[in-house]
């Protein structure tokens, strides 16, 4: 009976040890899993100023967007594009014309699963762009008196024009297909320096929009974009 009571206790000791070894090496297993590292350019385009140019005729424009990974969760990215606005403000009616472009970095705060790629970033942008205005009309401010409101035809070209701005962003993107992204972007502009015509502000300037008094802007764009693998790395 105890030589019984005593194969017992060492066959469930057996089993407990060779149970044990099984989970260790398991553990082992999943922790020799490295992560893949996907290091890509990805480039794309800004749907909504198509969209816009498509539904307001006064409105033409285009933007390509790309990124690449650095290093880690770093991406360097740029943006570049062009614009040509008609706009109407209370007394004038203006026309930008103009190019951009946009350099820096995105910082993405979010841990994807094994094998996924999305983005939840927030980054700074260094901005330049170059362009033109033409003051197509001007009513005078003559509001409190006897004198009657006239629009005055001016077309004046004013070129040569310039500005430079930082911008601090929020953006997603996300992976609806292998490689391809949908992408959602918000961002806040203040402005450094620009380069104004004599008795005539930029009230818009391209990649920049428009110019709030204090000197500040707001955007927003909407990507579909495509990555172009380059190599991986494990860690």
């Amino acid at each position: 009976m105890i030589q019984r009571h005593i194969l017992i206790f060492i066959i469930s000791i057996l089993i407990h040890f060779s149970a044990n070894s099984q989970e260790q090496r398991q553990e082992k297993e999943q922790d020799s899993v490295k992560t893949k590292i996907n290091y890509a350019i990805r480039v794309g385009v800004d749907i909504s100023k198509p969209i816009k140019s498509f539904l307001d005729e006064d409105s033409k424009g285009l933007e390509l967007t790309g990124d690449m990974r650095i290093i880690n969760n770093y991406f360097a990215a740029v943006e570049l594009g062009f614009e040509d606005v008609l706009k109407t403000e209370d007394y004038l009616n203006f026309t930008t014309k103009g190019s951009y472009i946009k350099l820096g970095i995105n910082y993405n705060a979010y841990d994807n699963w094994i094998g996924m790629n999305n983005q939840i970033y927030v980054g700074a942008r260094y901005a330049f762009s170059l362009f033109e205005q033409t003051l197509n009309s001007y009513t005078p401010n003559v509001d409190g008196t006897y004198f009657i409101p006239t629009t005055v035809e001016a077309g004046t070209n004013f070129k040569d024009l310039n500005a430079h701005w930082l911008e601090f962003l929020f953006g997603m993107k996300v992976e609806t297909f292998k490689n391809l992204f949908l992408g959602a972007q918000f961002s806040v502009k203040k402005m450094i320096s620009t380069k104004e015509p004599e008795n005539f502000k930029n009230l818009y300037i391209p990649g920049f929009n428009r110019v709030f008094s204090n000197d500040l802007g707001i955007g927003f764009n909407y990507t579909i974009s495509y990555n172009l693998p380059i190599f991986n790395t494990y860690k």
